[in-house]
């Protein structure tokens, strides 16, 4: 009798449970776990109400930059990002008031929203874009995931629909793509609920005695074992006790779902943020999709951050009127953000790939919808593109497209082509595109 013939990119099921895995050398041979087999990945991370510009902005540019206080966070990373300045996306200018619906609608599309709480008319986003050509390759074409929710009917900003502040991922220009903002959902639907040979009854019974997924797959995972070398076991079982140690934490912050209970959500930004992050590395690593977008809040999001001594609103903070104070908060709530970026880098990066990381087979592009939160502009947005995406960007350097900074420099849907052409997706144009952006 044969064993099991394994896939490349192998699946265990059993239950209501899919464990998707990672690569391992052992099973597909040293040749063929060479970097090239590992696809490149794209994540989107979205952030409110603008940067404390002056904080923000590294003094010099290059190779030899220093870090600015904001961006002290991702000094573990350093080599792996490019601070990108200057870019504008002149489209997201609104039709009057409206700044962070304008921004937030056009943070991937480029486009221009139409000004109506009913009449939603914008663009596709650059993540669909790419999902249109890959997401065929993975069970999940894309994932939009976020921290806070909210429906897309009615008015959110001065006259625009909330589909516009709730949303950065379109798939048509009046398709929104809706978010999850709960972890434990997230977590169900990159592990479990899609195995063809699992009955309801399965499925509920296993989220009734909330057993870890793990325990539907030993068997399979026990087989596996016996097929690997010991650098491969050692990397499965770092990957299953990350899991399982995730499933942990989802428990005692209340982000699981019972058998007759609708998904529990939790107060604690920090944890469920951390969470987050640690799931869209387990979802890219396990090539249950390549294409992730996610939202650090919504767009105006007055969210407070006690913690950081920021007992006020962001939004009402973001509107500093050069109040030393205001800025202080606002520099606390920007460097706390990208805290949770250097994490998120940091994780992708401990994830080994053939010679490489998973950081560096992806990209992960870092922003928010306007500029500064009291100007309101929609140029020199703070960026951040980290990884290297299998060597399409040499990074570790600050780039400034526009020194100038009362007038818009190169379009952001430049580098939204050259972004897109990393990924192996060919685009003529896009939004507003002139053509790639250069220098990266």
């Amino acid at each position: 009798m044969k064993g099991p013939k394994f896939s490349r990119r192998l699946l265990l099921g059993g239950a209501g449970a899919l464990v998707g895995l990672p690569l391992f050398e052992s099973l597909i041979g040293e040749a063929a776990y060479a970097d090239d087999s590992f696809p490149a990945r794209l994540i989107c991370y979205y952030v409110p109400n603008g940067m404390h510009m002056a904080a923000w902005t590294p003094s010099q540019t290059g190779s030899n930059y220093q870090l600015s206080p904001i961006l002290q966070p991702l000094a573990p990373i350093q080599d792996q990002i490019l601070v990108l300045g200057g870019l504008s996306n002149t489209p997201a200018q609104p039709d009057g008031p409206g700044d962070h619906a304008g921004g937030t609608s056009g943070f991937l599309t480029s486009a221009h929203a139409n000004k109506s709480e009913t009449q939603i008319q914008l663009g596709i986003s650059m993540d669909q874009v790419i999902a249109n050509q890959i997401g065929d390759a993975t069970r999940i074409r894309s994932m939009q995931i976020g921290t806070d929710g909210g429906g897309n009917s009615g008015g959110c900003d001065s006259g625009y629909s909330c589909a516009y502040t709730r949303n950065i991922s379109w798939a048509s220009d009046t398709q929104p793509l809706s978010k999850t903002t709960n972890p434990g959902v997230v977590f169900n639907q990159i592990f479990e609920g899609s195995d063809p040979n699992a009955s309801i009854e399965e499925q509920e019974r296993r989220k009734l005695y909330k057993t870890s997924i793990l325990d539907y797959v030993q068997e399979q995972t026990q087989a596996l074992e016996q097929k690997l070398g010991y650098y491969d076991r050692t990397k499965l079982d770092e990957y299953t006790t990350g899991i399982f140690e995730l499933e942990q934490r989802l428990e005692k912050a209340g982000l699981v779902c019972g058998a007759t209970q609708e998904p529990s959500d939790t107060g604690d930004i920090v944890e469920k943020v951390r969470i987050m992050n640690d799931l869209m590395v387990l979802a890219l690593q396990c090539d249950a999709t390549r294409v992730i977008t996610f939202m650090l809040g919504n767009a105006g999001s007055n969210r407070s951050y006690p913690f950081l001594g920021a007992n006020d609103g962001h939004h009402n903070y973001s509107h500093h009127q050069g109040n030393p104070s205001n800025h202080a908060a606002l520099q606390a709530i920007d460097t706390w953000e990208v805290e949770q970026l250097s994490y998120l880098l940091q994780r992708m990066n401990e994830v080994p790939e053939g010679t490489g990381t998973l950081l560096q087979h992806s990209q992960v592009f870092f922003s928010s919808e306007i500029e500064d939160g009291d100007a309101h502009r929609h140029r020199n947005l703070p960026v951040i593109l980290a990884g290297q995406c299998h060597g399409a960007y040499n990074t570790g350097r600050h780039i400034d497209y526009e020194p100038n900074k009362s007038t818009n420099g190169p379009p952001i849907a430049n580098l939204f082509l050259s972004m897109m052409a990393a990924m192996g997706v060919s685009q003529g144009s896009f939004g507003n595109s002139t053509g790639p952006l250069g220098q990266l």
